[in-house]
């Protein structure tokens, strides 16, 4: 399995997550087969994100596709409170 793992600031949870799960029909298009968002218990103005995907050349188009349309664009990212920190990841146990 390779993720796609996402860590970013935020500046409100929840607008945050009205524009993340705006975007469920796209991470389905894009052959995202998991997530799991998870915040630091120190830091309720952080996230990181894992989203599952079966191959890393569908996790790096996955990411190209936020850089192109989501972050670049504020009104499609509203509550991101910097610039995204990605990497794409194999399980190797």
């Amino acid at each position: 399995m390779t993720r796609l793992h996402i860590e970013h600031p935020i500046t409100d949870y929840e607008t945050w997550r009205s524009a993340f799960d705006r975007f469920v029909e796209a991470r389905a298009a894009a052959g995202v087969v998991g997530t799991r968002v998870s915040r630091p218990v120190d830091d309720d103005r952080f996230i990181v994100i894992d989203l599952e995907f079966a191959s890393a050349d569908a996790a790096a188009g996955f990411a190209a596709f936020l850089e192109q349309n989501i972050w670049s664009t504020p009104a499609n990212s509203p509550g991101l409170g910097g610039h995204p920190r990605t990497m794409i990841l194999d399980d190797v146990d």
